[in-house]
């Protein structure tokens, strides 16, 4: 069919105009952004993506040469060393962007979906980090392993999520938690574009983000 008119362009114009209308390009890339993204509080969030990716990055370089090679490789601990602090920022700048959000009260002018899905991605990294305690091959990890194992057979997930198996771990640890976790934040980051970012509680006028500022 001919995609000259309105209307036309058989079932694959129809789904880019529905997706056109319901992802608008200037939400999704925005080139201005309220005056009030200037304070501090909002730069947490972007401050959590970063470290997000980094700690990506990091984690699939360490799985390319399999478990255990970060124990004897200069290079492998290096990497490792990044991995672990770029986990220790994203979950700190997560926490700061969590209880930000909350005293603002986030989920205000249509954004609970917004703030439901950033409380979910941070039990998930929480899930992802006590997983990767689990599979540093070390005292540590042992140690953690052996607390855990009673409290997870009391409530009965032991048989289904079991601590002492590293293989099974390490699964969850690099596959399954990560992909929750990315389409968790991937889906939370496409929310905010969606809704905006949410404004200052003090904010005056009925329209507290009308005055933009370049970013």
């Amino acid at each position: 069919m001919s995609d000259t008119a309105e209307g036309t362009g058989g079932w694959t114009g129809a789904v880019r105009r529905r997706a056109v209308r319901a992802l608008p390009p200037e939400k999704l890339l925005p080139d201005r952004q309220p005056v009030y993204m200037a304070s501090w509080i909002y730069v947490f969030g972007v401050l959590t993506t970063a470290a997000l990716m980094v700690v990506l990055a990091t984690g699939c370089l360490l799985a390319l040469a399999g478990p255990g090679w970060w124990h004897s490789s200069a290079v492998g601990t290096y990497v490792n060393s990044l991995h672990l602090w770029s986990v220790e920022l994203f979950m700190f700048f997560m926490v700061i962007h969590l209880w930000g959000k909350f005293f603002m009260a986030a989920w205000r002018g249509r954004r609970a979906l917004t703030w439901i899905l950033g409380a979910v991605a941070f039990l998930a990294a929480v899930g992802t980090a006590f997983t990767g305690y689990l599979v540093q091959q070390n005292f540590d990890s042992q140690w953690i392993s052996t607390q855990a194992k009673d409290g997870l057979n009391s409530v009965g997930i032991g048989a289904y999520f079991n601590v002492l198996d590293f293989g099974q771990m390490l699964m969850w640890h690099i596959v399954i938690l990560p992909l929750v976790l990315g389409l968790l934040t991937a889906w939370h980051l496409l929310m905010v574009r969606l809704r905006g970012i949410v404004p200052p509680i003090d904010a005056t006028g009925p329209r507290p983000d009308a005055q933009e500022r370049q970013p």
